[in-house]
């Protein structure tokens, strides 16, 4: 029995439902401040991931797993998934779980690529301390960035020399035509996210839609996770035959997701309570926090204050001269001429002075008399740098350099830079 065709996607101008916009989806917080409970929707989590029904296909384990290991399993084969992360999450199924639901929540924008789980990150980024998560992981909770990039590699081998499909309907009709899986779910997440608005009409009564799911509004969280599960069987496994996570509204009416109940203000605040130990936890946090940015921020004053200082030029006072007159008095101009001439005293009575207009007295030599002159006159007993006093030698050792860096095609080692002066024969200034 060929399977139901699937009703019309409504108009692209539909607007978004229960949400302003994609602006509006991501958790907006301070630098430091913790994410609460209610903020990541913890009890929607705890209902998809401890969910005990096998009924999604691994392609990695070859068999039916609850949407748990499904997940999970998509994480560590991405191929953006680091090796110590990756033998953790096998190693520790408690850091794999607590992981998974991070990730989820950055797999439909809950969380950005601004957030960060370091304390002390010196990033300018809020602070990602989420409690009901943090003790779990040890704190070695990957970072936003890092997720994200995880998430968007985990893909099934077939997709890795394709375009995976982008729109609910290419999912569907892959499946139909026999690719099973037809996507990953991690994929599948970012599919529906993306066509959030039109999910609303499709699956949903018009006032609810996918990325409502995640949103702080008085929904049950229970029902939540049950619609968003059933979302998970209609695409990845069957969306003709009964889905294991009907109600009697979902069975009576095809295509659409498990009704979900309205909570009161009462009913609301029982959901997503955060323990005592987690509020001490992230105010302790918190206060390690704000530590950390004064200290980076009176070091970086400091450090701007000193460089002030010691760019600031020396203005030069007034002093009056043996002779009574009064003259200007630099005392940074005074200790550099008093260096000039401890160097000039140090230089010795042979220092040749370089300079690029004088050439050097008496008639050149050429390669053949200078080599002659070198074996009449060199006494390889001397020290090199009494060698250097004749000027003969100087330009013969200029000229067997330049040989040596036409034939190597570089400058010899240590390299000369190109806006340094050359030191040609003709640049000697004798003292």
């Amino acid at each position: 029995m060929p399977p139901a065709a699937n009703p019309a996607w409504p108009p692209d101008s539909l607007p978004p439902v229960g949400y302003l916009s994609r602006k509006s989806l991501p958790i907006k917080r301070q630098d430091a401040e913790p994410l609460t409970r209610e903020d990541v929707q913890y009890d929607l989590l705890h209902n998809i991931f401890d969910n005990e029904l096998s009924v999604f296909f691994s392609p990695t384990k070859g068999k039916l797993v609850p949407f748990r290991e499904l997940y999970i399993d998509a994480l560590v084969a991405s191929s953006k998934c680091s090796k110590v992360i990756k033998d953790k999450m096998l190693d520790n199924p408690r850091f794999a779980l607590e992981l998974a639901k991070i990730s989820l929540l950055t797999n439909v924008g809950r969380i950005n690529t601004t957030m960060a789980c370091m304390c002390v990150s010196c990033t300018q980024q809020p602070l990602m301390a989420i409690q009901s998560f943090q003790k779990k992981t040890d704190g070695n909770a990957q970072d936003a960035p890092r997720i994200k990039n995880c998430l968007k590699a985990a893909l099934l081998p077939s997709e890795y020399k394709s375009v995976p499909p982008s729109t609910p309907d290419e999912i569907t009709a892959k499946r139909i035509a026999g690719m099973y899986p037809p996507t990953s779910v991690v994929n599948l997440i970012f599919v529906l996210a993306n066509h959030a608005a039109p999910c609303a009409m499709r699956h949903f009564d018009g006032t609810v839609n996918f990325l409502d799911l995640f949103l702080p509004r008085s929904l049950h969280s229970p029902d939540r996770a049950k619609a968003f599960l059933w979302l998970m069987y209609h695409y990845l496994e069957d969306s003709v035959g009964a889905n294991p996570f009907d109600d009697s509204f979902s069975t009576a009416n095809k295509g659409k997701a498990p009704s979900i109940k309205r909570l009161t203000k009462e009913e609301l605040a029982l959901e997503n309570i955060d323990s005592p130990e987690e509020v001490e936890e992230g105010k302790r946090m918190a206060n390690l926090r704000h530590a950390f940015l004064t200290k980076l921020v009176m070091g970086t004053l400091d450090e701007n204050r000193k460089a002030r200082e010691l760019s600031k030029p020396e203005e030069p006072e007034i002093r009056k001269a043996p002779d009574g007159s009064l003259i200007y008095y630099n005392a940074v101009a005074e200790r550099e001429r008093e260096f000039s001439k401890r160097v000039s005293r140090m230089r010795g009575p042979h220092y040749h002075k370089i300079s690029r207009h004088t050439p050097p007295p008496g008639p050149e030599r050429s390669m053949l008399d200078q080599a002659w002159h070198t074996v009449m006159h060199h006494d390889p007993m001397d020290d090199t740098d009494e060698e250097s006093q004749d000027e003969g030698y100087s330009i013969e050792y200029t000229r067997r350099f330049n040989t040596l860096k036409q034939l190597r095609g570089r400058s010899p080692t240590p390299e000369i830079m190109d806006d340094e002066p050359p030191r040609f024969r003709h640049d000697i200034e004798w003292d």
